[in-house]
């Protein structure tokens, strides 16, 4: 953790991130093709009934909403992580190719049939898809350690064989679904009417994940002083591919493929909050959320009643902060 921030400061930072995304969640209520006031919204909060913006609030905006929430929260997490696993700001589960694992392994259920499966298989997808990345861009097996140029290679050349096979998927799917499938691709919450699973999918990954703190602390020094100070490095690390590859997987099988908000937001909070990540994974846990909130309501109000794809808000916001980063490294 940074020197200059001390407890006191960083529990308000925290403090602030909450009321940010308390905001940015009432907004969304509140934002849509349907003017909703805000009694309304405190109706539908509250559990009352009998006006039609409440039901609007309730049955579509609410669900919405929170999935949005935990799609971005889990996205920031995966990110963090694997910032951490790679110490490398440039690290991001859309960048590295977990994203394209977790669409092909969802979207390859969905086609045959068997839809049900699509959470196991997008997780099978994404850990696949980490454990190639991190094993061929290791420079040095014994203290795993990455070099960038390499790590960043890999990553574009395994993204490129996961949009390949997506691209093999869409060709041979039924003309019916491939619509609603490139839809999804792009990045789309307008489906996700249960965030039950993301957001037990985002308690379970944050819990785990915070209960490692210490650990991951001392990894994020580097392998070396990690094992000096008694962590077993290859343990760790193969807990937290677990835990990135889940959370990629639970993102991605509910709003399909989002990109760079796992490399944008972790980076920035890091920059406010330090590496301390008993602070910084809840931290990004939360702005991530709020992030995708606010991009998914500019998503469907922009150009109302047409809903753009919130994976191309994500986009045009990443790229840039992206390239930025590239140059600076």
């Amino acid at each position: 953790m940074r020197a200059h921030l001390t407890l006191p400061r960083a529990l308000a930072v925290l403090c602030a991130l909450s009321i940010v995304a308390a905001v940015a969640m009432v907004g969304a209520l509140a934002s849509g093709s349907v003017a909703v006031g805000a009694r309304d919204v405190l109706d539908a909060l509250a559990g009352r009934v009998g006006t039609e913006g409440a039901d609007v609030v309730r049955d579509l905006r609410l669900p919405r909403a929170l999935a949005a929430f935990a799609v971005g929260a889990l996205l920031s997490l995966a990110g963090a992580l694997m910032q951490v696993l790679l110490r490398n700001p440039l690290a991001d589960p859309y960048v590295l190719g977990l994203s394209g694992g977790a669409a092909v392994g969802a979207l390859g259920t969905t086609i045959a049939g068997v839809a049900a499966l699509a959470g196991p298989a997008a997780f099978a997808g994404a850990l696949v898809s980490t454990l190639i990345v991190f094993t061929l861009a290791r420079a040095d097996a014994e203290r795993f350690a990455f070099a960038p140029t390499r790590l960043l290679l890999t990553g574009v050349v395994v993204a490129a064989g996961w949009g390949a096979l997506i691209a093999l998927l869409l060709a041979i799917a039924p003309a019916a679904q491939t619509k609603g499938l490139v839809h999804w691709l792009l990045g789309d919450l307008a489906g996700a009417a249960a965030p039950g699973a993301p957001l037990a999918v985002l308690g379970i990954v944050l819990a785990a994940a915070l209960a490692m703190a210490r650990d991951v602390n001392a990894l994020a020094r580097g392998p070396g002083e990690a094992s000096v100070l008694g962590v077993d490095v290859a343990k760790t690390s193969l807990a937290l591919h677990a835990l990135a590859a889940l959370a990629t997987a639970a993102a991605v099988t509910t709003a399909g493929s989002i990109g760079f908000v796992g490399l944008i937001v972790p980076h920035a909070t890091r920059l406010v909050l330090g590496n301390d990540q008993r602070l910084l994974l809840p931290a990004a846990a939360i702005a991530g959320g709020t992030l995708l909130v606010i991009a998914d309501t500019a998503a469907r109000t922009i150009f109302s009643p047409v809903e753009l794809p919130v994976g191309v808000l994500t986009a045009l916001l990443g790229v840039p902060a992206f390239l930025f980063l590239l140059r600076q490294r």
